[in-house]
């Protein structure tokens, strides 16, 4: 057995005597563009974890993805995820985690990620197209009564870099979308999703779009829109 995937069942065993209700699997590995907002990010979640009382546990190694060990947490968090980064028998073990009940979020690039593996892009919600420069632009709450939008507001003016899709899935729950108007180089018309939510094949799956800046991980906005995505994920209730 490899080293590797030894360490990582030795954690999933330590690891069942916390609560799967309580603990989230933050994965940023990169066969693509890697973000340098990717240390900030973990920084932020697992500080998150500790003012909110759930466990954050980081990698970037893919031996993560078994059976065994992935029904060990209750969310899976795709930060800044790019390329190719799950074998054929990953794939299989992250779909029957989503089709027993398993939660994702994906952060920003989690949508430039696994673009030959049709059910990911159905889970995540959309595919990356392109990009403008970064730039300020303006966010519509188009979903006021979602657990994660609820304190934001009829609007947000915010600075990112603002990302066009492609094969959105129809089936998603649009919770923010950015005004075309409000900024240079949107592609995507007058209802152009940045934020979006829906239960898929038998789990449930938060995406945002924002994340491409160490500056997004210190916003407090940002940050309680995103924990409350991930308390979505998990299954929480309230």
């Amino acid at each position: 057995m490899k080293t590797s995937l030894l360490l990582v069942l030795l954690f999933a065993i330590f690891s069942s005597f916390t609560k799967k209700e309580d603990k989230v699997l933050v994965f940023s590995k990169t066969e693509g563009f890697r973000h340098g907002a990717i240390e900030a990010g973990i920084a932020s979640l697992k500080k998150m974890g500790k003012e909110k009382n759930f466990t954050v546990v980081a990698t970037e190694d893919a031996a993560f993805f078994t059976k065994d060990v992935l029904e060990t947490y209750a969310a899976v968090i795709f930060l800044n995820t790019t390329g190719d980064i799950l074998n054929d028998a990953q794939q299989v073990a992250f779909e029957n985690y989503i089709k027993t009940g398993g939660g994702f979020v994906g952060v920003h690039a989690a949508t430039d990620t696994e673009y030959d593996w049709p059910w990911y892009n159905k889970l995540v919600g959309a595919y990356f197209l392109n990009h403008p420069k970064q730039q300020e632009a303006t966010l519509t709450i188009v979903d006021k009564k979602h657990r994660s939008t609820k304190m934001l507001g009829d609007t947000w003016q915010k600075f990112d870099e603002w990302y066009n899709f492609k094969d959105i899935n129809p089936d998603i729950n649009v919770l923010i979308e950015i005004d075309e108007s409000s900024y240079e180089g949107g592609k995507n018309g007058a209802h152009h999703p940045m934020s979006w939510y829906h239960n898929y094949d038998g789990g449930r799956a938060f995406y945002t779009g924002m994340g491409h800046t160490d500056e997004t991980f210190g916003n407090p906005k940002f940050l309680e829109h995103l924990y409350e995505g991930i308390k979505y994920a998990m299954g929480h209730k309230k």
